[in-house]
């Protein structure tokens, strides 16, 4: 098993209900926080998800055609629970599972011939109208599958995120030297930058702050949630 797919079980065993994502959305005013025990809980539903209905496996790309969100996190770590390799940014449409908040790309995906998730960004919404015939409606369908995942080990040099700029390998996307031991991190505002971001804070068992459409000046936020690094 590669660091990556031990991040979770690790935050869990040190502390499984300290934050360890703090997410706003000022154009909504939605704050939510999630420990790792959530985190972990919505990824191994992603991830049974994903092997139930799609049969994705080790190697299977995942394409995240979606914003800098906090559902994005749950669907990479699902993805990487299970050996798979996430695509952001060109070709992410192309995947073999396309995961998306945009009913046309998902429609896209289906008529295609491959798999699509719709995703609905708030928080409380029960279902999509708009999903395309054949695509999994999440709001609606991921709350039915299990909350624990067991997933096959991933090889270290098996690639686990693909971005316009490189491919990483399972064992580069965390890097356990980038942050300080408990630091408190605003995120990147590039959805492949945060991931790696976000998972290697976490390896020094820190937290992330994600700020999605945002307005003014952020400083007395970031005071108030004790951020030691902003790096947007």
């Amino acid at each position: 098993m590669t660091a990556l797919q031990r991040l979770l079980p690790s935050l869990n065993r040190a502390d499984s209900t300290a934050p360890r994502v703090t997410f706003y959305d000022d154009a909504t005013g939605e704050r939510i926080e999630l420990s790792a025990k959530v985190l972990s809980n919505w990824a191994a539903k992603a991830a049974n998800a994903l092997v139930e209905e799609f049969d994705a496996a080790l190697g299977t790309t995942v394409g995240l055609v979606l914003p800098l969100h906090w559902r994005a996190f749950y669907w990479a770590l699902a993805a990487w629970d299970l050996g798979a390799t996430v695509v952001i940014g060109p070709g992410a449409d192309d995947a073999d599972v396309v995961v998306t908040d945009d009913a046309a790309v998902a429609s896209e995906a289906v008529e295609e011939g491959r798999y699509a998730v719709l995703v609905t960004l708030a928080a409380l919404a029960r279902s999509r109208p708009d999903t395309p015939s054949g695509a999994m409606d999440e709001a609606r369908e991921l709350a039915t599958f299990g909350d624990v995942f067991v997933g096959d080990p991933a090889d270290d040099d098996d690639i686990a995120l693909v971005t316009g700029a490189r491919d990483t390998a399972y064992r580069e996307v965390v890097d356990p030297h980038a942050f300080e031991p408990g630091a408190r991190v605003r995120v990147p505002a590039e959805l492949g930058a945060a991931l790696r971001c976000a998972v290697s804070v976490w390896s020094r068992d820190g937290s992330v702050v994600i700020i999605r459409n945002a307005v003014g000046d952020q400083a007395s936020r970031l005071a108030a949630e004790r951020v030691t690094l902003d790096l947007s």
